[in-house]
């Protein structure tokens, strides 16, 4: 009865039946379309917008995790605790902060803008030497202009997830670093994927001259090691940002992806539904992306999923490198290059939350990926 109710049925319709039947599968979906939820949301603005403002002292502890007095209130050893951690507060009151450095340096910046903006309405430079820093400046001033600044005493002495040393509240870091890490590793990897995916299926398909020219282009990106080619792309393309990541891994991380898609289009193009399928006159181009791209998606979606991992790492070694995210950005990859020097002083809820949010999404993305290989498969039975 199942397979006579089965027939008549298009084969994504039958793959998303499959689908819907893996709970494990539907709930990885649930975990990754909230993470693609949030990502967005941070994009619009409407959460983690004020991730860069120092809202508490620095690397403040989680709610959860701030220590208890050992000793009643009242003794000696309690008093003695009390002056030491009233000296504490006035000598860090004494100390210069960060505020008190911004502060002057943003009033001199103003003050300089306004100046050279005058002098340039009242005498025009006659030569077209310009300064080399001139966006970078600007930049940071707006930023300086728009950032809110806690003053010390105001500042939290905890937050959920703890502070980073400037102060900087660690959940809205990881939720800002998600956006930046999760739009460069799907991005990236869709780039790749895309572009193996159409170099091996022409060559697969055609063979002659189109396959020995795709042979000799993924030879050649094959024969350079990965992470001197992503230097060499990074160097030439001579800027920062995301966009500019997302270029930089997308050219990179096709080849695996183009090795196996063409070696499914080789066996699949002499079968015999495909036979069937030119024999009623199907185009070439009907035959490669309608019916044999449904039996080879399963091997696409696996490849999507590594990339994406291997991507989201990546990003992480570009950053550190400074090829990768600017100065004044956040991303997961930044946050663990932050935490190295934290753990020397016993500082690990940044790494924590770094971890568990990249653990958490790769993983729901890794199992997502499984069931849908497993139900686009037509080789399996459910």
């Amino acid at each position: 009865m199942n397979a006579l109710a089965e027939q008549g049925k298009g084969v994504w319709t039958l793959a998303f039946n499959r689908f819907l039947a893996d709970r494990v599968g539907v709930t990885s979906a649930v975990l990754v379309v909230l993470g693609l939820l949030l990502v967005l949301a941070s994009l619009l603005g409407l959460v983690a917008s004020q991730w860069s403002a120092e809202v508490a002292i620095g690397h403040a502890p989680p709610h959860w995790f701030k220590k208890q007095p050992s000793e009643p209130i009242g003794g000696a050893s309690s008093r003695s605790g009390l002056d030491k951690a009233a000296l504490s507060n006035k000598q860090q009151a004494n100390t210069p902060t960060l505020t008190d450095v911004v502060d002057p340096i943003e009033s001199e910046m103003r003050q300089i803008g306004a100046y050279s903006t005058l002098q340039s309405r009242i005498s025009p430079s006659p030569t077209d030497v310009q300064d080399p820093i001139a966006n970078e400046f600007a930049a940071a001033s707006k930023k300086l202009g728009q950032q809110r600044i806690v003053p010390m005493a105001e500042r939290a002495q905890s937050t959920p997830w703890g502070a980073d040393k400037w102060g900087r509240d660690v959940l809205d870091k990881t939720i800002k670093g998600a956006e930046t890490s999760i739009l460069v590793g799907l991005c990236a990897a869709l780039m790749a994927t895309l572009i193996g995916s159409l170099l091996g299926a022409f060559s697969g398909w055609y063979g002659g001259w189109v396959d020995d020219i795709s042979n000799w282009i993924y030879n050649v990106f094959n024969a350079i090691p990965g992470i001197l080619l992503i230097l060499a792309i990074a160097a030439v393309l001579d800027s920062k940002g995301v966009l500019s990541v997302v270029i930089i891994l997308g050219v990179t991380g096709w080849t695996g992806v183009y090795r196996l898609v063409r070696g499914e289009y080789l066996k699949h193009r002499e079968r015999d539904y495909v036979r069937a399928a030119y024999a009623i006159g199907a185009s070439p181009l009907r035959r490669m992306f309608i019916h044999v791209l449904p039996n080879v998606s399963h091997v696409i979606l696996v490849q999507f999923s590594l990339l994406t991992v291997s991507c989201i790492k990546a990003e992480v070694i570009l950053s550190f490198l400074g090829f990768g995210v600017p100065v004044d950005g956040v991303s997961w990859g930044t946050m663990l290059t932050e935490a190295q020097n934290d753990l020397l002083l016993g500082i690990w809820w940044q790494l924590a939350a770094a971890t568990f949010a990249m653990g958490l999404f790769v993983t729901a993305l890794s199992l997502l990926t499984d069931a849908l290989r497993d139900a686009l498969d037509p080789k399996l039975t459910h």
